[in-house]
């Protein structure tokens, strides 16, 4: 068992006891409904035949279809899967949105394959799952290094399949093929969104306040490209190739093409250089986005994190051992929990699939507005939950990720409980 599944168990325990729900909730959520093991072969550049290993698995569909994405990576793990699939069945049940949890995966190291041999690897997957999937079924979506152009070439193939195009299937596509444009944004937009309603909460506002980002990737960019355009000043930035500090700000936008055009943020032209790809984490900054890998934050460096409020973008990069330590800390406010403070991509996807249902379009300031919508409502409602069990459970430490729990369980429970499966 892997150390994500393990503590997904954990808190997934301890949020059924915190909500006062029977335990026949954990019994029930603690397993997926299905998984299923695929083979994808593959006729290489060279001729020769690869067997590739992948799987999907559908944790539970009670409040609607299964949803999750697909990650083409050479470590995936079934164990991991799992835990995944389980984190977004909770996260779609806090957003609000009508779907359960699904992941995907296929266990290859798609930086060794040609373009040709990328798609018939992503068409090749699709023929092993299309019985188990569809627009009222299981919704897959990208995930690691998986991206718009893969959904193109396995929406093309489940269509085919079918005999008739079937948009709704996939999402994130690419917007020239039924996708919507702010998409490709949304998980960082939504995480700004989700900062902008804690510092507005307990900050005295966003604007002016200052923001250190931990990962540049597509959600890191965005991020601190929706942080600066809605009043923020970035003034740290760390990827893989170090950190640039800079007090009076750093040009999101800049930064985006320094790290296109040279691989590394390291190489933007202003600021401070640091060769630690952690020095973001311990900036004396308002607000941390940590939005690079799991267990950026632990008990090793959680006493070096300065910000008062931790925004997370990134899937579980804080351990709940670090949280204690952080939380013990007078001044220090919360940590927004992934499954709330990232689930902007899934609502954007969410937003596509009606769209797609439908054959009917918004354009993409109506999608920010609506996506931004259900970022503060699902903002206050978990705010809101959580100072009510703090001062309900003074017995035990309450943070903001056990309220997000809380909430997420009650909605599956309460389908559950309805569909009389419980």
């Amino acid at each position: 068992m892997s150390s994500y599944l393990e503590w997904m168990l954990k808190v997934l325990k301890e949020s059924i006891e915190l909500a006062g729900l029977p335990q026949e909730t954990y019994d029930y959520l603690s397993k997926p409904d299905r998984i299923l093991m695929v083979k994808i072969p593959v006729k290489m550049d060279n001729g020769k035949l690869v067997v590739f290993e992948g799987y999907r698995v559908q944790h539970n569909d009670a409040l609607g279809p299964y949803k999750g994405g697909i990650r083409f990576h050479p470590e995936v793990t079934l164990e991991e899967g799992i835990a995944l699939a389980m984190g977004m069945t909770l996260k779609n049940s806090l957003a609000g949105i009508p779907y359960g949890g699904g992941k995907g995966a296929v266990k290859c190291d798609p930086k060794m394959l040609s373009l040709r041999e990328l798609e018939q690897l992503s068409r090749g997957y699709v023929r092993a799952i299309a019985s188990i999937i569809g627009p009222e079924q299981d919704i897959p979506a990208p995930d690691v290094n998986t991206n718009p152009q893969i959904m193109a070439w396995m929406v093309d193939e489940y269509s085919k399949l079918k005999g008739y195009n079937v948009p709704a299937v996939f999402t994130a596509k690419p917007p020239e093929l039924w996708g919507n444009p702010a998409r490709i944004y949304s998980t960082g937009f939504g995480t700004v969104i989700a900062a902008k309603a804690a510092a507005e909460r307990w900050l005295d506002g966003f604007e002016g306040k200052t923001v250190a980002l931990h990962g540049f990737g597509n959600v890191g960019q965005y991020a601190a490209l929706w942080a600066t355009r809605l009043g923020a000043k970035v003034i740290s930035v760390s990827d893989i190739t170090g950190t640039v500090y800079d007090p009076n700000g750093i040009d999101p936008e800049l930064g985006m093409r320094v790290v296109k055009e040279t691989g590394g943020i390291i190489n933007y032209p202003k600021g401070n250089k640091l060769n630690d790809p952690e020095a973001s984490l311990y900036a004396e900054a308002d607000i941390l986005i940590p939005a690079a890998i799991e267990n950026s934050i632990t008990e090793r460096n959680a006493n070096k994190v300065k910000a008062r409020l931790i925004i997370e973008a990134a899937n579980g990069p804080t351990t709940p051992e670090a949280e204690k330590i952080l939380y013990s800390r007078k001044d220090f406010i919360a940590a927004v929990p992934d499954i709330l403070a990232n689930a902007g991509g899934v609502i954007a996807s969410y937003l596509e699939w009606v769209e797609n249902l439908q054959w009917w379009f918004w354009d993409e300031e109506e999608t920010r507005q609506r996506l931004a919508s259900i970022m503060e409502k699902n903002f206050k409602r978990t705010a809101d939950l959580w100072e009510k069990l703090k001062d309900e459970r003074s017995d035990r430490l309450v943070t903001m990720r056990d309220a997000a729990f809380v909430l997420a369980l009650r909605r599956v429970y309460n389908a559950m409980k309805l569909r009389g499966w419980l």
